[in-house]
């Protein structure tokens, strides 16, 4: 989408879409699975790619390649009392630069956007940092939006990385 002169009607679709995705965010953050789930279409899909120009549905391996089932499979071991790498409690911070749309346009129904960001886990006495890019399909109008595909691509994801506990 071009950002040089916007309509009104652009700017708004920006805006909500930002906020989309700030609110994903913010859920994440505050660890409200249930409603982050929520945002998901029933075949919504979460990925975490070893490599940024990983083909889609490669029959190599991804960090995380994730339905909505497994999410939620996820999400309940979150909550298990007796998942001990959870403990003591993981807390997990993201740090976004402003979405930007790559595909989509007023009226579209299906909207692509491209968020860098830091996300910051800590356990305990460790802390540890990673720099990513959050490539959100969003499908909707503005008030109405879903999540088709959440795909994550950790800037160093070929690298050795510590133990992810939650969900970037």
């Amino acid at each position: 989408m071009n950002t040089d002169v916007m309509p009104a009607e652009a700017t708004t679709l920006q805006a909500a879409l930002a906020a989309f995705v700030y609110h994903e965010a913010m859920l994440l953050d505050t660890q409200r699975y249930d409603d982050w789930l929520s945002l998901y279409v029933s075949d919504g899909l979460y990925w975490m790619p070893l490599s940024p120009d990983q083909p889609m549905r490669d029959e190599s391996p991804s960090l995380l390649y994730e339905d909505l089932l497994l999410l939620r499979l996820r999400v309940e071991r979150y909550r298990n009392p007796r998942a001990h790498s959870l403990h003591p409690a993981v807390r997990g911070l993201r740090i976004l630069q402003a979405p930007q749309i790559e595909e989509g346009e007023p009226g579209a129904v299906l909207h692509q956007t491209r968020t860098p960001f830091l996300y910051v886990e800590t356990q305990g006495d460790s802390q540890r940092m990673l720099a990513a890019t959050a490539h959100h399909t969003i499908e909707g109008r503005p008030g109405a939006f879903k999540l088709r595909m959440k795909k994550v691509v950790l800037l160093n994801a070929d690298a050795c990385l510590p133990a992810i506990q939650l969900l970037l």
